[in-house]
């Protein structure tokens, strides 16, 4: 029941958001955070802040910082201040809540409003459900843009002591359709630390080039 209410909560306050955010245009795959999300989240008054780097073989480098708060063990708060070649991209806001079903399994939602230059409001809902343990690391999030676009991704990770190997694959099922698939190296058990590192390369007729991208990540 507690689970429950707390969905309850965050439908109620979150509605309005979603409202705003389905005025806005539909975008393509987002290249400033090309990342899935687990269900990790930080502690009640964490502070966190990830970086995220890519580089398209023939575009432009983009550079992310994402710094992110938690309110409580299962509620955070975060931002992104995006670039683009050195040139500014637009910020988003985001609220994330998550709840551990079992030791394995973690359950959560994120909600995200952002304001980018020449395209005006966006948003997304991001359901997340992830599952670890000492082997493995799965995740997906049926991403929901608006208006109208159905962005799924997953990932599969393999651990190997510290380091994680696997794939990352990211879509757009909405015209016009992407996809990329990204072989991707983790480092895991480091405290505090996240490194996350891949290569991807885009397929299907609208889809881009190589991408390489790097997020590093510090919990304070």
């Amino acid at each position: 029941m507690r689970v429950l209410e707390v969905v309850t909560d965050v439908v109620r306050v979150l509605v309005p958001l979603a409202v705003l955010a389905a005025a806005a245009p539909a975008f393509a795959f987002d290249p400033y955070e090309i990342q899935i999300y687990d269900g990790s989240i930080d502690a009640r008054h964490e502070v966190g802040l990830e970086v995220h780097m890519n580089q398209p073989r023939d575009g432009s480098f983009h550079l992310t910082f994402e710094p992110s708060f938690g309110l409580t063990d299962w509620w955070e708060l975060g931002a992104y201040f995006q670039t683009a070649g050195g040139d500014y991209q637009g910020v988003k806001l985001r609220t994330k809540f998550v709840r551990a079903l079992s030791p394995e399994w973690r359950l959560g939602v994120n909600f995200e409003l952002s304001r980018l230059p020449h395209e005006g409001w966006g948003g997304e809902i991001r359901p997340i459900v992830g599952f670890e343990n000492d082997r493995f690391l799965v995740a997906a999030n049926p991403i929901v843009s608006f208006p109208a676009s159905f962005e799924p991704g997953a990932m599969a990770k393999v651990k190997f002591g510290w380091l994680g190997v696997g794939l990352e694959y990211y879509a757009v099922l909405t015209e016009p359709r992407e996809q990329y698939l990204f072989e991707a190296i983790d480092l895991f058990g480091i405290k505090d630390v996240e490194v996350n590192l891949a290569v991807g390369q885009g397929f299907g007729a609208a889809s881009g080039q190589l991408i390489f991208k790097t997020i590093l990540g510090y919990t304070f």
